[in-house]
């Protein structure tokens, strides 16, 4: 069996049964990955009219610089593998060591979860278009539909859930005249964001916007890292997913950084992940240390990012590149997040 799945021809992008994925008779998506190859494409071939919305997740892979006339399908495509260098300014490229190894990782690594990796490239493409608050309504509806799928509960059955511990003073928040400090306080767990946690950061924001003495937030983590992302115990806990729509709209902390305004800054450091990307990105400014790294992993458990990825993240570094990360998994190291705009700079 090819590990990469189903490898086609950019010509055959043509081919509607091709970008139409199928179900396996226990509704198992069928090769939902397809990588097109864009070094078979010849100057004599036609450009693939790709106006509708492909069905599977198409991702590209080059190991040559791609053509200027394929210039137009790169945007249609979830992303685009080339070498390192190769992706310049291009939003939908990302540059890799090895194109074709790296396509294989991210083949295995979405193997673990077909739907939620069907699911991701529409999500994003619906999240880029909206207003914020439309847009996480949307992210939410959508992460809330699989919740309830059998990815995430094979998911939760073989990662037992353990007792969250308690913490008197989840966020500490102290005022420095006009300045508000708002510190992740659980460092044990690496500052993961429990529900305690977002609250508190939620109430914070809430008391900066209606304060108009208050004219800098910033936002940091104690401990060796940020945030680790949101508390794995807690994930599935809601009596059902519909009160978890609500709950996750109504309680955003990363509207809240959003509504919040230009006035937040974050200071990233250690490990930023899921949630510890997904909430800072919403802010006016991220400065982080050289140590900080970025990665989305929600897939790995049969979801898509739901603290406000699909909106915040896709806003600083596109689509394709958000698409990048989840559907890989991949850690993001500082000096490419400052090359993507996903930090604004590297401090001390």
């Amino acid at each position: 069996m090819n590990p990469l799945g189903l490898v086609i021809s950019p010509r055959e992008l043509m081919d509607e049964d091709i970008t139409r994925w199928e179900l396996s008779d226990d509704g198992e998506p069928v090769a939902p990955m397809v990588f097109v190859d864009l070094d078979q494409w010849l100057p004599t071939d036609p450009v693939p009219d790709m106006t509708g919305e492909p069905h599977r997740v198409l991702v590209g892979v080059a190991e040559n610089p791609v053509a200027n006339r394929l210039a137009p399908l790169l945007p249609a495509l979830a992303f685009t593998l080339v070498p390192s260098g190769q992706d310049g300014n291009s939003r939908e490229r990302v540059g890799v060591e090895d194109p074709w190894a790296t396509a294989r990782q991210i083949s295995e690594y979405a193997r673990v979860a077909p739907r939620a990796a069907v699911a991701l490239p529409g999500l994003l493409r619906v999240t880029e278009r909206l207003p914020v608050a439309e847009g996480l309504a949307a992210e939410s509806l959508a992460y809330s539909m699989l919740l309830a799928g059998p990815e995430f509960a094979a998911w939760r059955a073989r990662t037992p859930r353990k007792p969250v511990p308690t913490h008197p003073d989840p966020v500490l928040i102290t005022r420095d005249g006009s300045l508000l400090r708002v510190a992740l306080n659980r460092p044990r767990r690496h500052n993961a964001f429990s529900r305690d946690v977002r609250d508190a950061v939620v109430d914070a924001l809430t008391l900066a916007r209606l304060d108009p003495t208050i004219t800098e937030v910033e936002l940091r983590g104690n401990g060796a890292s940020f945030c680790s992302g949101g508390d794995l115990d807690e994930f599935g806990t809601t009596p059902d997913v519909a009160t978890a729509h609500l709950i996750r709209v109504r309680q955003s902390a990363g509207h809240a950084v959003h509504r919040a305004g230009v006035r937040v800054r974050v200071r990233a450091h250690g490990a930023c992940i899921g949630a510890g990307i997904e909430v800072p990105a919403f802010a006016d400014r991220i400065e982080a240390a050289p140590d900080a790294y970025f990665q989305l992993p929600e897939l790995r458990m049969g979801l898509v990012p739901g603290a406000g990825g699909t909106v915040s993240v896709t806003r600083r570094i596109g689509r394709w590149r958000t698409a990048y990360l989840v559907l890989g998994g991949a850690r993001v190291d500082v000096r490419t997040a400052l090359a993507w705009g996903l930090v604004d700079s590297v401090t001390p």
